[in-house]
């Protein structure tokens, strides 16, 4: 199968859509597929997992990089002749991209993972929510399958309008994310570094910025016994800390590979304070190195967290809910390691490699249809 992926996100961008990226180009090398990357000219590698990439026009806007529509990518797709095109999260770029394939009558697969319509406004583009919403509409309409990882987001997209859709998660690396990292002497060290006098680590990782919500985690001043480790950096962080002055955090910076795995297996419990997420790929991360979770029940982590199972789910923006769920884990020993226990069991089923060979599963799909829709005539529709 040859795979043309087009991503608003890639390296050295680190998020979640890079992430997703990555693992998919990684699970389709080790299948022997063939692929190609599309992504904005913000310093990528020439390639990854062999494949090629190929970097179009973009701005900065924000600290992210923006594709640009670019004559290149209809070109690219061209030359390349793939069987389908994966759109990850398709906004300027993507949308492009979905318009080119079906020009070229490449059945395509858009994966849903920002909530653009909440970018927008909080990121002053001049689109009304009604207006975004529109735009996200029309962008995955014109894809052949819409994939959301969420059951917040599927009712977000049918309410919007948009027509065919189906779930696909994300994975976990349940190898460099276990129970077992601490244990590890860079787990060990960080811990001695974070619980000097025994406290007890409440950890947050991801970017921090407006949408994450991370200065929330002042409700949690004065909880004795606390201290805060914050994994990530953004545009928010001079606002955050301001917000947190005073309080116990050790900002740990961005971190990675081993790093990260053994940030997470220093935690006691992991606190996610955003309530627009998609999905929340780190909620993950952290049943897989056995930490309890405390969530806003919004979104992503819906699906995400089994109340009173393996976290704790508390009413969206309730500064006291959070407080009191994160109080009553840190008084109940026990309650932790159950949770944890749980979380671990949780994650077991959704390796990278099983979720990925449902996407491949998916693509088969589309260019099954596409193939249908030939004999029956042709494409049914086509962007002009």
């Amino acid at each position: 199968m040859r795979v043309a992926v087009v991503s608003e996100s890639f390296l050295p961008t680190v998020n979640g859509v890079t992430t997703s990226v990555l693992r998919v180009l990684d699970h389709l090398a080790d299948a022997g597929h063939e692929a190609i990357v599309v992504c904005p000219d913000a310093g990528a590698p020439a390639e990854y997992a062999g494949f090629r990439i190929h970097q179009v026009p973009s701005v900065a806007y924000r600290q992210f990089p923006v594709g640009l529509p670019s004559p290149q990518v209809q070109r690219i797709l061209a030359r390349f002749e793939p069987d389908v095109l994966h759109a990850a999260s398709p906004f300027l770029l993507g949308a492009q991209a979905i318009a080119a394939a079906n020009r070229l009558a490449v059945p395509s697969v858009a994966v849903y993972q920002t909530d653009v319509a909440g970018f927008a406004r909080r990121n002053g583009l001049g689109m009304t929510s009604a207006i975004a919403w529109k735009y996200v509409r029309w962008v995955h309409d014109g894809a052949d399958l819409t994939l959301v990882p969420s059951a917040a987001s599927e009712y977000d997209l049918r309410t919007a309008g948009v027509r065919t859709l189906a779930r696909w998660g994300r994975g976990v690396d349940l190898e460099r994310y276990h129970p077992n990292n601490r244990r590890t002497p860079a787990a060990i060290a960080l811990r001695d570094q974070l619980s000097p006098d025994g406290e007890l680590v409440v950890g947050y990782v991801g970017r921090i910025a407006p949408e994450k919500q991370v200065e929330r985690l002042r409700a949690l001043r004065g909880i004795p016994g606390l201290h805060l480790a914050i994994v990530g950096d953004g545009p928010a962080r001079a606002a955050v800390s301001r917000e947190l002055r005073g309080m116990p955090v050790t900002w740990l910076g961005r971190l990675g590979g081993a790093d990260l795995s053994a940030a997470y297996a220093s935690f006691d419990i992991f606190a996610h304070t955003g309530t627009e997420e998609t999905f929340g790929q780190t909620i993950q991360e952290a049943h897989a190195s056995g930490v309890p979770v405390v969530a806003p029940r919004a979104g992503g982590p819906i699906d995400l967290v089994e109340h009173g199972v393996d976290g704790l789910l508390v009413q969206p923006s309730d500064d006291r809910a959070l407080r009191a769920a994160v109080g009553m884990l840190a008084a109940d020993a026990p309650l932790r390691f159950r949770m944890g226990e749980a979380g671990r069991r949780a994650v077991l089923g959704r390796s990278w490699d099983a979720v990925c060979s449902e996407l491949v599963a998916h693509y088969g799909s589309v260019i099954s249809g596409a193939r249908t829709r030939v004999q029956r005539g042709g494409r049914q529709r086509a962007y002009s």
